[in-house]
């Protein structure tokens, strides 16, 4: 995969009905599930001839379990989960795609009070981890998830290893604050606000935003199976052309107000807006910015291009931590997975731009630039891996 090589611009599909009208879209209670909150409250669907119906799930793993059985049609997902699912990591292996980005950023590591205000007076975290005197429990959201990659990243960029240094679990993500208030947990990487019930709640405090690792970085998508994007071409195309609005709306502030009081209702989040709000609107932690970046849904279109170095990061890490070997980490695996001319059509339907290249260039914490290519020479230069 080249920096420069150019995309395939296709023309918008007009005049077409989805075969599909009805769709059951899965979503965990997060903030950055506020583009299908806000499609539905603004019907956005009907717009685009669908009937969005919204559905919560108690974990990743429900998601990834419905999405499989057909239970759900779409869902909005962990961008690692995809790629697990697809390389048949920890599960049944199927074919999955990514219709587009919903988000970038927005999510953080918190650590429990003592432990975060050892670092806080200037401790570095591996002696603040060794004063411990035991084995440290961190928990992420989904063995292949976002979550667990940040985590990982950020403890290596440290000269910690995840997998020998400390204990990883897996926990949903509205449980992070209650298991860090009963003492099973030392730290947590997960979405908001869960960072921010865990500091209202004066158990944890926020130490790293996930944008200080990588800025800008691909968070959750809209995914669905491979056969439905191929048996309900119309239908995802519309699908993502709903969603593709509902970030556009979220890009103005205001808005954000507004949805944060929809994600506050016992159906979606069930937790007040006064801690949702805030880091919507980009305040993290107690000390305010440290140099994080805002959670995008839009920018102009350039937070939701499914670019294929996004996807192939992922299989770059799970590379590096030894969940997958060098064979199965192909160059094509992005371009199958990531619907690029799909999401082409929907964007320029909507006068959207898209960018001229599927590859896009970033530097994470520890110096590292991605470009999306030399997935095993990226895993195999990194100082700390299995």
């Amino acid at each position: 995969m080249s920096t420069s090589s150019p995309l395939n611009v296709l023309p918008p599909t007009e005049g077409e009905s989805p075969e599909k009208t009805h769709v059951r879209i899965g979503f965990v209670p997060l903030t950055d599930c506020a583009p299908l909150v806000a499609a539905r409250a603004l019907g956005l669907g009907e717009r685009f001839g669908l009937e969005i119906e919204l559905v919560r799930q108690p974990s990743w793993a429900a998601i990834r379990d419905k999405l499989l059985s057909g239970e759900l049609d779409a869902a909005h997902a962990l961008y690692g989960l995809v790629y697990g699912v697809q390389l048949g990591i920890g599960g049944p292996q199927a074919d999955m795609a990514v219709l587009m980005t919903l988000n970038q950023n927005g999510q953080a590591i918190t650590l429990s009070r003592p432990f975060a205000e050892a670092v806080a007076h200037g401790t570095t975290l591996r002696d603040a981890l060794a004063a411990l005197g035991r084995r440290p429990v961190f928990a992420q959201t989904f063995p292949t998830g976002t979550h667990a990659m940040w985590l990982y990243y950020w403890l290596a960029s440290q000269g910690i290893h995840p997998m020998h240094d400390v204990n990883c679990v897996v926990i949903p993500p509205p449980q992070m604050s209650a298991a860090l208030a009963q003492g099973l947990l030392d730290g947590f990487c997960a979405g908001e606000p869960w960072n921010a019930v865990a500091e209202a709640e004066e158990v944890g405090r926020t130490v790293a935003a996930s944008s200080e690792i990588w800025p800008d970085h691909p968070e959750k998508v809209l995914a669905c199976r491979r056969d439905f994007a191929a048996l309900y071409p119309a239908t995802a195309r519309r699908l993502t052309m709903a969603m593709l609005e509902a970030c556009r709306w979220l890009d103005v502030a205001e808005n954000r107000e507004r949805a944060a009081a929809w994600l506050a209702t016992p159906e979606v989040i069930g937790r007040p807006a006064r801690l949702i709000a805030p880091r919507m609107l980009h305040a993290y932690g107690n000390d305010g910015d440290r140099g994080a970046r805002p959670l995008r849904f839009f920018d102009g279109g350039k937070v939701n291009f499914p670019y294929l170095s996004d996807g192939a990061w992922f299989v770059s890490q799970y590379l590096r931590w030894g969940l997958i070997d060098s064979s199965q980490a192909t160059d094509d695996i992005a371009a199958s997975v990531n619907q690029t001319a799909l999401y082409q059509q929907a964007a320029r339907a909507l006068g959207i731009d898209v960018p001229v290249s599927a590859n896009r260039d970033s530097v994470l914490i520890d110096g590292h630039r991605w470009r999306g290519s030399r997935l095993q020479a990226f895993a195999e230069e990194a100082a700390v891996k299995a």
